[in-house]
This record gives C-alpha cells, sequence and structure tokens, in this order.
C-alpha cells in the first residue's frame, strides 16, 4: 500500500495528460536564456562595429594609451546613444510603438505559417509566395469592387486567405501525393507568384487608371483596416491569430495529430493518423497565414500592388520562425524584435548617423547565434544540459 504522505507531495497530473503551467516554464526556460543571451552577444558584436564606424571614437583611440579614459568614454557614449536611439525609435511614443507594431504584424502571421508547418515536419519556403498571391486577391477585390464598408473589408480579407491558401495546398497536395519535396516547390512557386503579379501590374486592369505604370490602385477606404488606439486594426487580427494557432497546436485534436506526424510520421500513421491529410490542411493553414501578411500590406498600409509589395517578408518569416523556436509565443515574440529593429532603425540613422544596414547586421547576428547554441553556451560557460526542443522540420531541429 502507498504512503498517503507521500502521495500528497506529488505534482498534480493536469486532465488529458497536459502539462501543467508550471511544467511548461520549466521546459521553456533553456532556450528562453539561450534567446536572450543570444541577443546580448548580438548587441555586443554591434557594439563592436560601431565603435570601428564611429570617425570621432576611432580618433580618440589614436592616443589610447596616453588617455585611455577619454577613448572608453567616447566608445561608451557611441554605443549607448545608438541603442538608446533605436530603443526610442521602436518603443519611445506612441507612434513609435504603433510602427514597430505595423511592421511586426506581416512578420507575425507569415511567420506563425512556417512555425505550423515546422509542427508537421515540413520546410515551408514559400511565405513569399504565398504573402504574393494573398496580396493580388486581397488588392484586387480591394480596388475594383464596390462594397459597403464593412463587408467590403471582409470580402477583401478572405480573398487574400484565399488566395494565399490555394498557393500553400498546391505544396501540400503534391507533398502528400506524389512525395515532391516541399523545399523545392515552395522554392519554384515564389517565382511563379513573382511572374504572375509581374504579368498582371501590365494588364490594364491592375493599372492606375491614366498610367502605365506597373503599380496598382490602393485599395477602397471602405476595404481598409480602420484605425484603433492609433494602430490599424490588422495589428489586432494578428495578434489574435497568434492565440488561435496556439490553440490549434497545443488544445485541438487536430494539432495533437499534426505534433505527432511531426515528431514520428511513422508511428503516426501506425496509430491511425492520416499523413497526407495532415500535410494538405497544414499547407492550406500556413499559406493561408501567409495570405493574411499580404493582406496587412495591401489593406493595413495601405500600399499599392508592386512587384515589390512583398520585400523580404516572406524569408523574414523564415527567420522569425527560427527565432521562436518554432513556437507560436516565440514567433510573436520574434516578429515584434524585428519589427522593433526596423522601426527604430530610422530613428537610429537620422539620430546618430549610423547606417541603418546595422540593424539588419543584428537581425543576423541575432540569428546565428540561436542557430549555434553551442557558441553561445562556450562563450558565457553555461553547462550543456539536455533542452526540451521544439520539433521542427526534418533536419532543421
Amino acid at each position: 500500500m502507498s504512503d498517503p504522505s507521500t502521495a500528497t507531495d506529488r505534482p498534480e497530473t493536469p486532465p488529458e495528460g497536459r502539462p501543467s503551467a508550471a511544467a511548461l516554464v520549466q521546459s521553456w526556460l533553456p532556450s528562453i536564456k539561450l534567446t536572450f543571451l543570444s541577443i546580448v552577444l548580438a548587441l555586443a558584436v554591434g557594439a563592436v562595429l560601431i565603435i570601428v564606424s564611429n570617425d570621432d571614437v576611432l580618433s580618440k583611440f589614436n592616443y589610447f594609451f596616453q588617455d585611455p579614459v577619454d577613448g572608453l568614454s567616447a566608445a561608451i557614449n557611441a554605443v549607448g546613444d545608438t541603442y538608446w536611439a533605436l530603443l526610442k525609435g521602436a518603443f519611445g511614443s506612441q507612434e513609435a510603438i504603433s510602427s514597430t507594431l505595423e511592421r511586426a504584424a506581416p512578420l507575425m502571421v507569415a511567420g506563425l505559417g512556417v512555425t505550423l508547418a515546422f509542427r508537421v515536419g515540413l520546410f515551408n519556403i514559400g511565405a513569399q509566395g504565398q504573402l504574393i498571391m494573398g496580396a493580388i486577391c486581397a488588392a484586387y477585390v480591394g480596388f475594383t469592387w464596390d462594397l459597403p464598408v464593412g463587408i467590403h473589408l471582409i470580402v477583401s480579407v478572405l480573398a487574400g486567405l484565399i488566395g494565399g491558401a490555394i498557393w500553400g495546398g498546391v505544396v501540400g497536395l503534391l507533398k502528400a501525393k506524389t512525395g515532391a519535396h516541399e523545399v523545392i516547390v515552395t522554392i519554384m512557386l515564389n517565382y511563379v507568384a513573382l511572374s504572375i503579379l509581374r504579368w498582371l501590374l501590365t494588364l490594364e486592369a491592375f493599372q492606375v487608371p491614366g498610367s502605365n505604370d506597373p503599380k496598382s490602385p490602393v485599395v477602397d477606404s471602405s476595404a481598409r483596416f480602420p484605425d484603433l488606439l492609433g494602430i490599424h486594426t490588422g495589428v489586432y487580427v494578428g495578434f489574435l491569430t497568434a492565440i488561435g494557432v496556439w490553440w490549434l497546436l497545443s488544445r485541438s485534436t487536430i494539432g495533437f495529430e499534426m505534433r505527432a506526424v511531426g515528431a514520428n510520421p511513422d508511428a503516426a500513421r501506425t496509430a491511425g493518423i492520416n499523413i497526407s491529410k495532415a500535410y494538405i490542411l497544414v499547407m492550406l493553414l500556413a499559406g493561408m497565414l501567409a495570405g493574411l501578411a499580404g493582406v496587412e500590406q495591401v489593406n493595413g498600409h495601405e500600399d499599392p500592388l508592386t512587384d515589390g509589395i512583398a520585400g523580404s517578408l516572406g524569408f523574414d518569416a523564415i527567420t522569425v520562425a527560427l527565432l521562436g523556436r518554432g513556437t507560436p509565443l516565440g514567433t510573436v515574440l520574434a516578429a515584434i524584435l524585428f519589427g522593433a529593429l526596423d522601426s527604430g532603425g530610422r530613428q537610429m540613422q537620422a539620430a546618430t548617423g549610423t547606417p541603418l544596414d546595422l540593424t539588419t547586421v543584428l537581425q543576423a547576428l541575432i540569428v546565428l547565434f540561436v542557430a549555434a547554441p553551442a557558441l553561445v553556451r562556450g562563450v558565457f560557460r553555461i553547462r550543456d544540459r539536455e533542452e526540451g526542443e521544439t520539433v521542427l522540420a526534418k533536419g532543421w531541429s
């Protein structure tokens, strides 16, 4: 017979075998710690770049051994002023916060699409093409259809979601039915989507009336996201979408099947899970989320369709998903970080003259260090303990 006194010491197991909140936090701590240290290390390397690119600091370093305090003071001030301008430009005012969140929103939803594919063991490099197709469909409905306010926005958003879902669903269908590698297919479809956009922009229906420029009209005011507290409502849609993706992966039967397929497809198939269905469904959802990022661009930022409408958002979304370690919360935080670097970088350049390219370097360094945890552990002399790693795409976990 078991001892009742010891039974009361055991942590209660949540219903349905789900881990407790404390257990989840405990499993996340190593990843959070390494990610934070990666950011610190990237900022340290960035500080060195700021020092060596500052003429005033370098001139004082010429007589460093005669007056080291002068050189060190100039270096500290240069780094402090630059990073303070970066922080202030990202979060120093209501306008700065709005800019940061509006830049983060498309990255967030597109990154969530990449994250979803990760959890099923697929590496979705097609967010760029899916975003473009979503933007095309949303913009066309937005500037050609004449619908009442509210309904016009909803129909335009739905069109963007459908456009992205179709472009992602093609990948899932080919993967499920023919075994085509999703990386190759998505890369090729990115080029196809861009070519379709460039062709459409040569048609009169997609051009500004009376102009031959490869640029469409902006969407009608009735199809734009209205502002709420100084931020367009598409940003709030992005955060609600992140909550929905978290619920799907953590609390739904479909999410459990997706995670099972990502962890071990053979075992999942033996357990009766339809692998083909999982591949098709996840790529439909991933494409839909990337399509929403395209909607954020044309219905939120009021940008016309051009061949640069996607910029590098689709590829940055992959970086955001990797930085977020394939989790919805991590992806959201990584998107906000990148949005802050993008928004704050402009203020940094204006206030201190530091090149905007520094923010791109910081982004690359952060991802580099996150992708090399052994290097971070070595620099900070952290013992190599077993971590609860998130299951990502095969070969990328």
